[in-house]
């Protein structure tokens, strides 16, 4: 029993270092979770294929969101009028746009709605994001599971960030994090 008061610690220390190398993956988790630096070099870069979508305009010119990439950081939301958290995030990201703008483009894809609630909901509360539909199937790289679903990406189409919630936008957070990637 002394043994055991003695060297419990030294026994945990040797279960945790075995976990680790059993479960690489526990590794990865406590390295992005400790390092969060290292999470963003180790981030997906979306190819041109994954970029190659066709946007119809709802209050902004039609374009292909891979001719964005390579200009400025690209904020990429996924989000429905029928949504009741990407309804809930839009006042910030609003208010995000407003002054981040000349900084970041702002591409809001509209998914499972219709033009013309997407345009009512739109003038209903004056937002002026550029909002659009995809007219071309969009890749599993960057296909929301749940939404909203946002995505910041760096010029190459790096992933810095993705938030698969509802977020307050317009944090100190948020603007530092796009000031860092923007000077």
């Amino acid at each position: 029993m002394n043994f055991l008061k003695k060297n419990i610690f030294n026994m945990i220390v040797i279960a945790f270092i075995a976990v680790l190398f059993i479960f690489p993956e526990v590794k990865l988790k406590l390295k992005d979770l400790f390092f969060p630096i290292a999470a963003i070099e180790n981030a997906i870069t979306l190819q041109d294929s994954d970029m190659d979508i066709q946007l119809k305009g709802i209050n902004a010119p039609d374009i292909n969101l891979k001719s964005l990439k390579g200009n400025k950081l690209i904020f990429l939301n996924f989000w429905g009028t029928w949504c009741p958290p990407c309804r809930e995030e839009w006042p910030t990201i609003q208010k995000l746009y407003d002054t981040k703008k000349d900084k970041v483009d702002f591409v809001l894809i509209a998914m499972q709605d219709e033009e013309d609630k997407v345009r009512k909901f739109m003038k209903d509360n004056q937002y002026t994001v550029p909002v659009y539909i995809a007219q071309s199937p969009i890749s599993n790289n960057v296909l929301p599971k749940v939404f909203p679903t946002t995505f910041l990406l760096d010029k190459t189409g790096r992933i810095l960030l993705k938030e698969d919630a509802s977020k307050d936008w317009n944090s100190k957070s948020v603007h530092e994090f796009i000031d860092n990637f923007t000077k």
